[in-house]
Parts: structure tokens; sequence; C-alpha cells
């Protein structure tokens, strides 16, 4: 759901208050999002501009958002004119879904100059552009050269070519309603949600003039659920049902945060899944080939019949033929033997003996490379199981753990100062009884969990036959409640988590065995104990898991 102009007229005020604010650094946290560190009155905060095309927003956040090594072309661009520059005000223009921001900066002779960064959260449109004192543009988030849109250009150095009014009227101070037009045709601002809503209120006894003193007055957000998806507004939604109220930027962050960061992780590790992906693909071809070759090795007996009737029957003469039918000596059956027809008889045979021993010597070798091949699938299908459920930290501690193994090259920058090595970040919990729960997100968090974390009279459980999460108790002796907890931590943050009655074991630490030159976060089970759960997301929300 999009922003229509009179919630950003409510958002802007809160912006307002702050300014003026020095810019101190700029990210660009996705293709479409723009971060800046300001400092102001209130202290260091970060102002946050999306123009994605359907949760485009603009708000002051206190979330912790990862950067990429490389910005971009724009964020380039924006650093060079804009760091250590002010913004002075924010201004939206006729209630319309764009504002723009006024900034002052010093430029490289030391002179005071003005630049206007336009911010426009219209949808698909949505659009971030700088422009300077003469009224050109220095360049945008998303240019539109003259072949896409010749009415609105949006490229470098061309005039920017404002908005135009759309000379509607001024809802806060206009109650003249024409009953044979809709709230969105005569009052700026308007968008067809909000019209439903208003027209709602009317239809229920309330005057357009309250409604509109409502909305000046209102500081929250309120959300609804409609058609199970999320819709929101600065004024309770009445024609909807059931509202959950927050102050404006906290609601942006619950609404936008979690759908956002799994769009912004794809983007940041597209390259982690299409890698497992492939390698997923090469060792599943892979072993059906190896199995067909060991079946055919275990068949390795009768090259050596073949090489044995060949001199039992002193065959000699066979150059020119692709094979001879001669007599078992024990069964009295006739056996066709394959020749290869630039050898005599002799030569077949020495060649079927050899053929006898290669095969009989590459089981061994076959059934190495069977196994070897059924742990890189096992392996790879985990990597993917986590990096569905990954986050930002978790994400990069996957990319770490390929590092480390050599299956990807750093492609980081060399010339980046080594940043000492910090233990894998392991989630912790604790339960109303006060027992702390532990778990792993990816197999260096589980490495770390269990082998240098716990301790060996905690409790371990995991997920049965399923790639998942390592998850301990610390506590000895818990209770029912937390391990049922913890059992179903660790069915969720697993394979099965979309399955009922996951059979997740657990045991004391002092029963786990490390696998010599296993991958990270493999062990061996002594004795253990199996209790059955059902993966519910209500729990353990309640429980303060975070549920992805």
């Amino acid at each position: 759901m999009a922003l229509d102009g009179i919630l950003l007229s409510r958002i802007i005020p809160e912006i307002r208050k702050e300014l003026p604010l020095r810019i101190q650094k700029i990210w660009d946290i996705s293709p479409n999002e723009i971060l800046f560190q300001v400092h102001g009155a209130s202290g260091k905060q970060q102002l946050l501009i999306s123009c994605h095309s359907v949760y485009n927003r603009m708000l002051l956040t206190k979330r912790s958002y990862p950067t990429p090594a490389e910005p971009g072309n724009f964020v380039m661009l924006l650093r060079k004119y804009l760091e250590g520059a002010v913004f002075e005000t924010v201004d939206q223009p006729e209630y319309d879904r764009w504002c723009v921001y006024s900034i002052t900066r010093r430029n490289h002779l030391g002179d005071l100059e003005k630049l206007f960064l336009y911010v426009e959260l219209m949808g698909k449109y949505a659009n971030m552009i700088l422009v300077n004192a003469e009224g050109r543009i220095i360049d945008a988030l998303k240019r539109i050269p003259p072949f896409e849109n010749s009415r609105r250009i949006i490229i470098p150095n061309a005039v920017f070519p404002v908005t135009p009014s759309q000379n509607k009227q001024d809802p806060f101070h206009s109650s003249a309603i024409d009953p044979a037009k809709t709230l969105t045709a005569q009052f700026a601002g308007f968008s067809p949600f909000l019209s439903a809503e208003v027209e709602y209120r009317m239809a229920h006894g309330q005057s357009f003039a309250s409604v509109m003193e409502e909305i000046r007055d209102s500081k929250m957000l309120y959300i609804a659920n409609k058609n199970n998806e999320p819709v929101f507004h600065c004024i309770e939604l009445k024609s909807i049902g059931p509202c959950v109220s927050y102050p404006v930027f906290e609601a942006f962050d619950i609404l936008y945060y979690r759908r956002e960061e799994k769009e912004r992780i794809k983007q940041v590790s597209g390259d982690l899944y299409h890698f497992a992906r492939r390698q997923l693909n090469h060792y599943r071809q892979k072993l059906p080939r190896l199995l067909k070759e060991y079946d055919e090795a275990k068949d390795c007996g009768r090259w050596n019949k073949y090489g044995e009737l060949l001199y039992t029957h002193q065959v000699s003469d066979t150059k020119g033929m692709q094979s001879i039918t001669l007599e078992d000596y024990e069964t009295g059956q006739l056996v066709t033997v394959p020749l290869d027809p630039k050898l005599d008889g002799k030569g077949n045979a020495r060649k079927c003996y050899q053929k006898y021993s290669k095969l009989r010597k590459g089981q061994t070798y076959l059934q190495e490379q069977i196994r070897i091949c059924e742990e890189e699938l096992s392996y790879f299908e985990g990597i993917l199981e986590q990096l569905d459920q990954a986050d930002f930290t978790t994400a990069s501690e996957i990319r770490d753990e390929l590092i480390r193994l050599s299956y990807m090259k750093d492609s980081r920058s060399v010339r980046r100062k080594k940043k000492k090595e910090t233990a894998p970040s392991v989630t912790s919990v604790r339960t109303p009884s006060g027992v702390v729960i532990s778990y792993g997100r990816n197999n260096l968090q589980n490495e770390q969990l269990t082998w240098k974390t716990a301790k060996k009279d905690e409790v371990w459980l995991h997920a049965k036959d399923y790639h998942g999460s390592h998850v301990v108790i610390h506590d000895p002796s818990p209770d029912e409640d937390t391990l049922r907890l913890a059992a179903m931590i660790a069915a969720y943050y697993s394979a099965g988590r979309q399955s009922s009655s996951v059979p997740v074991v657990y045991c004391p630490v002092r029963n786990l065995k490390k696998i010599p030159g296993a991958k990270p976060g493999m062990v061996q089970l002594g004795s253990y104990k199996m209790i059955y759960i059902d993966p519910e997301e209500e729990t353990l929300e309640k429980a303060g898991i975070e549920v992805r």
C-alpha cells in the first residue's frame, strides 16, 4: 500500500521538527533505498528515504541496516555533493505525494550554495532527484530518458520539470463537497483508500470537517488487516475493522522492515543463492552417474571370466571381430565375449584382465566419491535452507563460511584492512521461568554454540533428519514448558518448519562428538531422547522468538 499526500503531510512535520540536520554519511541499503546518517538537535539519527514501488516512504529510524561494500553511482554522487551539507527545510506543495528538501553546502571554493533534493513518493514512479540552484538536474536515483517519457525527462543537466499543480481544494480549509464527484477528484492529497474511509464516516454521521480535524491532530498510524494484507492511515480505519496504533515512524518500521529486509537479503546474497543452487544441481546430476559406475564396478567379475575363457580356448585370431561366443567350461553355457577388433586373442585377454583389475580397485574410489557427493548434497541443501531463513548477519556469516571452506573466492577489496575475526552471533532468549535458550541460524553459529558456548551438562536439541538450528537450553534440568519451547525453536528453524509433529532429539552436550574433518555444525550423537512438536509461530512470537 502506497502513501498518499495527506499521510505524507503528517510525516513531514515530524521530520521538520528535527531540522536543521547535518548530513554525515550516506548509504544505499538497496537499489531503491537511501539512508542518511544525520546529526541535529536530538543527536545522531537516520533518515531513510525509500523509492520502492510498493513500500515507498520517508522516516527517521533507529533500526540498524547493513551497508554494501561498494556504493552505487547515485550514492557516490550524493556523497560528493551532500556529505557535510545541511538539510535546512522540507516542504510539500499542495498536499501532493512529493516534497523538496532545501540543502546548503560549501563548494570546493568554500562558498555557500543551495541544492534541492526532490523526493517523489508516487508508487511505481517514486524517485529521488538532486537539483542545483539553477533548476538543472545533477542526477537522479531513477533516470527517465526521452525515449521513455518525452514529456518528463529526468537526466543529468536537463531542466527539472516540477510536478504541475492539480488545482484541487485544500481539504483542511474547505468543506464544500460536490456529491457528484469523489473526494479524490475534489481534494488534494486524497487517495481512493482515504476517500472510502472518509465517505464511510460521513455516511455514519461524522462531518467532513471533524474528520479533517482528526487527521490534523493525529501523530499515530493506525494499521488494520484487509484480505490478509495490512492497510494503514493516520486515523482509525472504522470502515475496515479493529486497528492497532503506533507512532508514525515506528509503525513504518513494523510494517516494512521485515518485508524489505527479505528483498535486501536476496539482493545482497543473490550470488550465494545462485552458487548454492548451482552446486546442488551439479551434485544431483553427479550422484546417479557415480551410482551407475559403482553398479558396473561391482560386476567386475565377468571381465575376469572373459579373460579366462579367451586363454582357456586359446583364441588367437580376433582382429576385426567385435565379439566371440565361447562355451563356459564350468557351466557349459555359451558366453558372448566383447572384443577389441584391433587386438588379437591374447591382447583382448590382457585387456579383459586390465578392466577387471581397474573396476575392482575402482569400487573403493567410487564408494568414497559417492559418500562425498551425498555429503555435499546434504551440505548445500542445508545452506539453501539457512539462506531462506537468514537475516543480514546470518547471510554474511554463510558467505564467510563458503569462503573459509574455499568454495568461493573473497571478492571484497584487498585494500580493506582485515578486521579481527569475531565470534558468530548466536541468538538467545529468556523464558518466563528465567532459563536462557540459545540457537544458531547457520553452520558457524551452530558450531560456536555447541562446541564453545554450551556447557557439558546443558541440554542440546536438533530436529531429527532435517537440516536446522542447534538449540541449547542453558540448564541441565529444564522443566517441560522450557523443553517444549526449545524443541519448537529447533523445529521451526529447520527444513521441517512446515510439517506437523516434527521429531526433535535432545541430550546433554556431553553426549555429542565432533566428527573429524566434517563440515561446520556436523555432530555425532550418542544416546538421546526424542520429542514430537508442532512449530507454532504465535507461541514463538509470544516468547520473543523472531518469526520470519
